[in-house]
């Protein structure tokens, strides 16, 4: 999906990596291979500023976190990030290349402790199965704030975590995910840890009856219409339509999002989800929740991947966000 490492062109059209999923007979997919990236820990640590390592999360799930860590020298405590990366729910991992320097860049850049979960994908595990996974995360973080002394849990984070300032964040599908999550987490007695802030960006989500947006994204070369509709057929529960409350919030009966922290929402006009995420944005403020909307001209679906200066920027945005949501959430609880 483009080089993340330095100026990448826009991808052309036909790329797509979701078209090369394969759909078998039986059910099952054949995915496309990403290159993987080891963390730091096991490949030159000394020499990174950013440390990252690999921690089971789930063993029967297989499931695991990535976590990433500014390569510091002082004890400052950061803001904690929990990221799930985009694919459809279908494809790649928190390994994949582009999300691991993505989530590399991300910590530096903030910065921020990011947890990165590697979560069950479909079809062999449709959704909820996600969401639960991140909801988990979520639990294992306050696991480590509750450990009794500094030495029970993860150091990184007992050493380098602020638990009063948590974060959930997600790319396209990831960012459906850091939404439905929210949703459970907020229900959930989570102290010492404060969720205070969700950071969606371009999130992914649907509906049966076509937008614009989505009518004009037959040949988009990032999220093509049939890529498009095959993710939501491989994902949803079985027999359930795109109307699902999974893929379209807007549509679906309660639960709606009462009780949600502050909201930044990204987007931008070439993306094929951009009305969708209009409507959410909408739907959002009407329930009351605190919506921050970033919903730039030009530029496609994860531009964040190809373009290195829509990333920085991206990451400007997410530093001022949290920045701002956390002083808000200190001063209401005071």
């Amino acid at each position: 999906m483009g080089d993340v490492g330095g100026a990448a062109p826009a991808p052309a059209k036909g790329t797509s990596l979701f078209l090369q999923i394969v759909e078998h007979p039986d059910g099952t997919i054949s995915r496309p291979t990403v290159p993987l990236a080891p963390p730091t820990v096991d490949h030159h640590p000394d020499s990174s500023s950013v440390l990252s390592k690999d921690i089971p999360l789930n063993p029967t799930h297989k499931t695991f976190i990535r976590i990433y860590r500014p390569n510091l020298p002082s004890a400052q405590k950061l803001p904690i990030v929990i990221f799930s990366h985009g694919g459809g729910f279908v494809v790649f991992s928190t390994a994949s290349v582009f999300y691991h320097e993505f989530c590399e860049q991300m910590a530096t850049a903030v910065p921020a402790l990011v947890i990165s979960l590697d979560y069950r994908l479909a079809p062999e595990h449709r959704l909820p199965a996600a969401y639960e996974d991140a909801v988990e995360a979520v639990l294992w973080v306050q696991a480590q704030a509750q450990a009794q002394k500094p030495a029970a849990g993860e150091p990184w984070l007992t050493s380098h975590g602020d638990f009063s300032r948590c974060f959930l964040m997600g790319s396209s599908s990831g960012a459906n995910m850091a939404y439905h999550a929210g949703l459970r987490a907020v229900a959930l007695e989570l102290q010492p840890v404060r969720l205070v802030g969700l950071i969606l960006n371009q999130p992914y989500f649907g509906g049966a009856e076509r937008t614009p947006s989505e009518s004009a994204s037959e040949e988009d070369p990032v999220v093509p219409l049939r890529a498009n509709d095959m993710m939501w057929r491989l994902a949803l529960p079985k027999g359930a339509d795109r109307d699902h409350e999974f893929c379209n919030p807007v549509a679906a009966p309660p639960p709606r999002p009462i009780g949600l922290p502050s909201c930044m929402v990204k987007g931008c006009q070439g993306d094929p989800l951009i009305d969708r995420q209009r409507a959410f944005v909408k739907m959002l403020e009407e329930e009351g929740v605190s919506v921050v909307a970033k919903l730039d001209e030009g530029g496609f679906h994860a531009i964040e991947l190809f373009d290195p200066v829509r990333r920085q920027a991206l990451f400007a945005e997410v530093r001022d966000f949290i920045s701002s949501t956390a002083a808000a959430d200190a001063a209401a609880a005071t």
